[in-house]
């Protein structure tokens, strides 16, 4: 892990994020890019189409400036190599450009998750981000001064498609010597016995040379609960699952487990491109 890449609003959350992140680049020698995203109608001003409006876009880019030098002076990110970023984007689109065009290897995003009618119609940029993001990308709800991940719940169905997302949760395990609680998780509607379910992981994990592991079978009405309350049950430090990056009306009938867990865990949840 050299990059991680932190988009910013300049809230509570987004700081929230940055202080997890700069525990991380501090401890594994990596380099933070913070981005702040306009989305403005760049292409209207450069058209000529309403000159008016030039000098509020100056505006808002220093007032983003002004903004990040406050950041940069925090006591947290001083021992850690810092590069700002603002640019005119769509905010989910240009976080993914910006990603690849500079080989992020971590994306870390605070959220406030979004509940009732907002998560129906409109959802939250880490909702979006997580069903499109091709890097892993780690979501932070709350403030922690101390983020160390020792109990990381890695929850599948153990189909085949997981396996690379799961070759990268244990990757990041390594990376912090944590220990990964492997779940299934039996609902009614979806039954399998805690024998075949036993031989399925045990199938899924041949062949790993990871060890630090347990696995584990647990009941509950939906699969979020069950994630939910393992990971309560535990006191996991982390959550992580695949997704697969539903849009458009596969998106909408069949809604997204990863997404409802990036808005309706307090825990941090990773989520891995399947």
């Amino acid at each position: 892990m050299k990059k991680i890449l932190v988009p910013t609003d300049f809230s509570k959350e987004a700081e929230n994020a940055i202080k997890v992140a700069a525990q991380l680049a501090e401890k594994h020698s990596c380099e933070i890019i913070l981005l702040h995203m306009l989305d403005l109608p760049l292409t209207q001003l450069i058209a000529g189409s309403s000159p008016a409006d030039l000098p509020e876009a100056v505006y808002f880019m220093r007032l983003a400036h002004k903004q990040f030098e406050d950041i940069m002076s925090k006591p947290y990110l001083k021992n850690v190599t810092v590069t700002e970023m603002v640019d005119f984007h769509d905010i989910n689109t240009g976080i993914l450009e910006v990603s690849k065009e500079h080989n992020i290897d971590l994306i870390v995003m605070g959220s406030h998750g979004a509940t009732g009618l907002k998560e129906m119609f409109i959802g939250s940029n880490a909702e979006k981000l997580v069903r499109t993001s091709d890097i892993p990308v780690l979501v932070i709800k709350n403030e922690h001064n101390n983020f160390n991940i020792e109990d990381f719940v890695f929850a599948s169905d153990f189909e085949n498609d997981n396996r690379e997302t799961f070759k990268q949760a244990t990757k990041l395990a390594d990376t912090f010597n944590a220990k990964i609680h492997l779940l299934m998780v039996n609902t009614v509607s979806n039954f399998t016995t805690t024998a075949s379910a036993k031989v399925k992981i045990q199938d899924f994990i041949t062949g790993t040379t990871f060890t630090n592991y347990t696995t584990n079978i647990y009941n509950d009405q939906t699969v979020e609960k069950g994630i939910l309350n393992f990971s309560h049950i535990i006191n996991a430090d982390l959550i992580g699952i695949s997704t697969h990056g539903r849009q458009g009306i596969a998106h909408f009938l069949n809604g997204s487990l990863s997404e409802d867990l990036v808005n309706h865990a307090n825990r941090p949840v990773i989520t891995f491109k399947i």
